[in-house]
């Protein structure tokens, strides 16, 4: 079963997305802070990360992100952002901003599963 981890101080999306994701039968832990998000994805090893751009600072995400790559943790990363809509800034994968791919807040259900699927198996359901 693919495990995810989603980093996100968002209470109300940690929740919708964890529920989204279960529901579809894949196994998801959570952390509220940069700190919490770095503990859980070395003590468990997700087979996806999904991480929230701000946090307690604008760019924790970024950070974070950057910290996973230097420590040669190659798990995919989903950065959710709000930012591009909010500022009009458009964001790229890059050295800078290591991650896999950009999901802009609010996604629907359908297109976060379909996100996850890119990276990640359909778990098997019984």
């Amino acid at each position: 079963m693919s495990l995810i981890a989603i980093i996100d101080d968002d209470p109300d999306i940690l929740d919708a997305s964890s529920l989204i994701l279960k529901t579809k039968g894949f196994e998801v832990i959570t952390a509220s802070n940069p700190v919490d998000g770095y503990k859980i994805v070395k003590e468990h090893k997700p087979d996806l990360i999904i991480l929230d751009v701000i946090m307690n600072e604008p760019d924790d995400g970024f950070f974070l992100a950057q910290k996973f790559r230097r420590e040669k943790i190659t798990t995919p990363i989903i950065m959710y952002t709000s930012i591009s809509k909010t500022l009009g800034m458009q964001f790229d994968k890059s050295d800078m901003v290591p991650v896999d791919e950009f999901v802009e807040k609010p996604i629907s259900p359908e297109a976060l599963v379909a996100k996850v699927l890119k990276f990640v198996k359909q778990p098997v359901e019984n």
